[in-house]
C-alpha cells in the first residue's frame, strides 16, 4: 500500500515512531504513554460534549442580556477598542452560530484547564500498577513494541480523521486532491473514518462551515454600522426634505426607495475594473450621493444612511440577487423596520429603474440572504 504520496509516508512515519518508542521505552513504560493517550481522548471528547450543551443553554440567556442592554452605536471617531467592543457584542446578539461558537470556546478553555491535572493524575493512578513491572528484557519491549504500535494507529487514525474533515470542509482546496491521492489515507478512511463518522464529517460539517462563514461575513458588514454612523449634513437634509409630509415609517421608506433608486446611477465601470482587472474601491454614502454613480452595495449603504437620518431603523443585508440568465451573483440590499406593522420590509434601490422592488411578494424568490446583515 505504499506509494510516493507524502500523506501515506506521514501515517507510517507516525505508527513507526511509536513502535521505536514502545520497545525503548518496555511494557509498562508504553502502557503508562498508551494510557495517558486514552484518558486524554475520552476526557477530550467529554470536554466537547460538556462545551457544547453548555454554550446551547447559555446562548439564549445571552442573547436576551444583550438585547436587554440596548447597544448604542459608537460615533466613527471613538477609539477602536470601543468600535471592537460594539461589532463583537452586536455579532454575539445577532448571530446565532457566531453566539455558540464563542460560548463553546469560553467552556472548552474553562473545562480543558479544570481538567488538565485531574487527566494526568487519572493516567498516573490506573497506570501506576504497571510501573513495577520490570522495563528491560526481550519480552518488556516486545509487548512494549506492540502497545506502542498500538498507540501509534490511534494518533495515525486522529490524524487522518483532521484530514477527511479538512477534505470535507474544502472539497475544492489546494491539498485536498494530493490528500485523496494517498492510498493508505483511502483505505483509513472508507474503512474506519467514514463508517464511524457517518454523514456527520462530509454533510453536516460543510453546512456548519458554511452557515458560520456566512454570520462571519455578517459581522465584517457590521462594520458600514460603525463607519456610515457619521451622517453628512447634505444627505440628513435631502433624507429629511424627502420624507417631509409623510407619515409612518412604510411612506418615508417608500420615498426614500423611490429617490435612491432614481437618483443614483448603476456604475458599470466599477464592476468592469473589479472583473477584468481586481481592483475596487469602497465608496461612503457621502461619495455615492455627490457622485450619484455606485453598485448595489453603495446603493444600499446611501439608502441605509438616509433612513438613519429621520429615524428609520433599517439594516443592509448582503447576499445573492438572480441576475436574469438564470443564475445568481454578489447583491446587496435594504430592511427596514416597520414600527408599526412590528416587520422588516425588504426593499431593492438598486434595481428600482427595472420594476417594483419594494416589499413585493415575490422578493425572496429573487434575492438569497447569504452574507451579512448589519443594524
Amino acid at each position: 500500500m505504499l506509494d510516493a504520496n507524502l500523506v501515506t509516508w506521514l501515517l507510517v512515519i507516525v505508527v513507526v515512531f511509536s513502535l521505536i518508542q514502545g520497545v525503548r521505552r518496555g511494557a509498562s513504560g508504553s502502557v503508562r504513554q498508551l494510557l495517558f493517550f486514552l484518558v486524554g481522548a475520552v476526557v477530550a471528547i467529554l470536554a466537547v460534549v460538556l462545551s457544547a450543551m453548555a454554550a446551547w443553554a447559555v446562548s439564549p440567556h445571552l442573547q436576551t442580556w444583550l438585547l436587554e442592554r440596548s447597544l448604542v452605536r459608537p460615533e466613527p471617531n471613538t477609539s477602536l477598542f470601543k468600535q471592537f467592543g460594539y461589532t463583537a457584542l452586536s455579532g454575539l446578539r445577532d448571530l446565532p452560530l457566531f453566539r455558540f461558537a464563542a460560548l463553546f470556546l469560553v467552556f472548552h478553555t474553562i473545562i480543558r484547564l479544570a481538567t488538565a491535572l485531574f487527566t494526568r493524575v487519572l493516567a498516573s493512578v490506573i497506570s501506576f500498577p504497571f510501573s513495577i513491572v520490570p522495563t528491560g528484557g526481550s519480552v518488556s519491549r516486545s509487548v512494549g513494541g506492540l502497545i506502542g504500535t498500538a498507540l501509534g494507529t490511534g494518533r495515525a487514525l486522529l490524524f487522518t480523521s483532521l484530514l477527511f474533515a479538512y477534505c470535507a470542509l474544502f472539497p475544492q482546496g489546494p491539498m485536498t486532491d494530493y490528500i485523496q491521492q494517498s492510498t493508505l489515507y483511502r483505505e483509513v478512511a472508507s474503512q474506519v473514518i467514514r463508517p464511524a463518522a457517518g454523514n456527520m464529517l462530509e454533510k453536516q460539517l460543510p453546512v456548519f462551515a458554511q452557515a458560520m462563514s456566512s454570520e462571519l461575513d455578517q459581522l465584517w458588514q457590521k462594520r458600514y454600522d460603525v463607519i456610515d454612523a457619521d451622517l453628512p449634513d447634505d444627505i440628513v437634509q435631502a433624507a429629511i426634505s424627502v420624507t417631509k409630509g409623510k407619515d409612518g415609517d412604510e411612506d418615508k421608506a417608500r420615498a426614500l426607495y423611490d429617490w435612491v433608486g432614481s437618483r443614483v446611477t448603476y456604475d458599470n465601470e466599477k464592476v468592469k475594473a473589479y472583473e477584468e482587472q481586481g481592483d475596487w474601491w469602497e465608496q461612503n454614502p457621502e461619495h455615492t450621493f455627490t457622485t450619484r454613480k455606485g453598485v448595489c452595495i453603495d446603493y444600499a449603504r446611501l439608502y441605509a444612511a438616509m433612513a438613519r437620518a429621520v429615524n428609520l431603523d433599517v439594516r443592509v443585508v448582503t447576499g445573492l440577487g438572480y441576475d436574469g440568465r438564470g443564475g445568481y451573483g454578489p447583491h446587496a440590499w435594504n430592511e427596514v423596520y416597520l414600527t408599526e406593522q412590528q416587520r422588516w420590509l425588504p426593499l431593492d434601490s438598486t434595481w428600482a429603474k427595472s420594476g417594483n422592488w419594494f416589499d413585493t411578494s415575490d422578493f425572496t424568490d429573487t434575492h438569497i440572504r447569504q452574507g451579512g446583515i448589519t443594524g
